[in-house]
């Protein structure tokens, strides 16, 4: 399954068109609607409740984005939905509320954070709740994930849906990992048997080979996070699209 030409052609909002100094804080629905406003498609992180439901929600912890503290995961979706985000007004949106204001206007790039805790196969709770969420949804949408597990376990539960890996150098001091694990996945290894149709790349790391390998055998290439227009301008050489904030794409 291929991308769809919006997720292609749309530049896309980190964590939705964030800035919480005009109260907008990451991967808030004022964030969503903000992008929604200026035409942007919205990359937009999950993670999951207590009690089974898909987040959208960017760390594993509560502390940094909120005034609580504490896993996630300790939490249910009621709980973090009255958590107010820092600089926001509203709470944790699930999956599905997301969704609701969204309603098509403008394409998503989901991405499921790890929940194995070493990028391995502890995964498919997330996976689940993700596919629950989405079964019905109509509009322009990818999933993808670091965790090459969790992309073949979407490929089971959504065979109809694009999906791929979001990919990096995989630095040793960024990631609790064993390094055999993560000079494995440095390379992309997994892209053909997890049914991958795109990666998203770290834009710091796009002369890696085998992003060109890829490109070349017909993935489509994106690229996280890019802050300037020269940036921007920059990447388009190689990539089909770009994931941006701090600045209009």
């Amino acid at each position: 399954m291929s991308l769809p030409n919006s997720l292609l052609k749309t530049p896309i909002a980190h964590r939705g068109l964030h800035d919480v100094k005009d109260g907008r804080p990451e991967n808030s629905i004022e964030a969503a609607r903000a992008a929604i406003d200026k035409g942007y498609g919205i990359e937009l992180d999950l993670q999951l409740s207590a009690d089974g439901q898909a987040m959208v929600f960017h760390d594993y912890a509560l502390d940094r984005l909120t005034m609580e503290t504490g896993p996630v995961r300790a939490r249910t979706a009621g709980q973090l939905a009255v958590i107010p985000l820092r600089g926001g007004r509203s709470g944790i949106p699930t999956l599905r509320e997301f969704l609701n204001v969204v309603a098509g206007r403008v394409p998503l790039l989901i991405e499921l954070k790890d929940q194995d805790g070493g990028l391995g196969p502890d995964v498919g709770a997330l996976e689940k709740a993700t596919a629950l969420a989405l079964a019905d949804y109509e509009g322009d949408f990818a999933v993808m994930s670091f965790n090459p597990n969790s992309v073949k376990d979407l490929a089971r539960l959504m065979p109809d849906v694009p999906r791929g890996l979001v990919t990096e150098s995989f630095p040793i001091d960024d990631w609790p990992v064993a390094e055999p694990v993560l000079a494995r996945l440095r390379e992309i290894p997994d892209y053909d048997h997890v049914g991958a149709t795109f990666i998203s790349h770290d834009v710091k790391d796009l002369d890696r080979p085998r992003v060109a390998e890829l490109k070349a055998a017909g993935a489509n290439i994106l690229c996280w996070t890019i802050r300037s227009a020269e940036a921007e301008a920059e990447a388009r050489r190689i990539v089909d699209n770009v994931t941006f904030e701090g600045y209009l794409a």
